[in-house]
Order: C-alpha cells, then structure tokens, then sequence
C-alpha cells in the first residue's frame, strides 16, 4: 500500500468539476543589468568566532545570477564562500578586490562599514 499522504497536505478538493488548483507561482525577481545595481561591500567580524568575511549586498535578481556573481568572486580571489539570503560571502578580508572585480564587471559598487 501506497502511504503518500504527505503529499497530499494543503490540497484543495472541490465538487466542482471545472475547478483548477492554484499553485503559489510567485515569479522569480528579475535580474537588474550590471549598471542598475548598487552593491555594498563591507567586511563583516560578527558570529564568525573572530574571522573576517567579505560580504556584497544589494543584489536584485534571481537566485541563480546571485550564485554565478558569487562563484565568480569565489574563484577570481581564490577563496571559499557562500551565497544565501541575497547576500554574497567571500571568506577573508578581500574588500578592494571585490570591488575592483565588480566595477569590471559594470557594477556600481559601495564601500560599507568601516
């Protein structure tokens, strides 16, 4: 026997026979051109047991063009990171070199924080 009732949870039924489910779409935001972006960079201390971070905010699009921005950056400095909450994290103190990448790439970029 077949025991697939998780995935049944939130299902609408209905009698009527024309009725159509209504999944929750939301559409995915749509990535700004490089020249109507305005990133921060800023380096980042706090919950890091000590270790310095570089972090890019300000990003409007998709997840997916997020990520590639970030495994560019990743891999032009050489280092580690990660990609999650529209936010982009390069590990180490690579402020001037994010930026620098991002301004070749058509970015407009800010420096944040101290």
């Amino acid at each position: 026997m077949d025991n697939d009732w998780k995935k049944r949870l939130g299902t609408v039924y209905s009698t009527n026979p024309d009725f159509e489910y209504e999944k929750d779409n939301e559409p995915e935001a749509e990535t700004l051109p490089p020249q109507q972006q305005s990133l921060k960079v800023s380096i980042d201390r706090k919950k890091r047991k000590g270790k310095s971070v570089t972090l890019v905010t300000g990003f409007v699009g998709s997840e997916d063009d997020l990520k590639e921005l970030g495994k560019m950056l990743k891999t032009k400095c050489g280092v580690g990171g990660t990609v999650k909450d529209g936010e982009i994290l390069i590990q180490g103190e690579f402020r001037e070199r994010v930026m620098e990448l991002l301004k070749a790439e058509g970015y407009k970029v800010k420096k944040s924080g101290g």
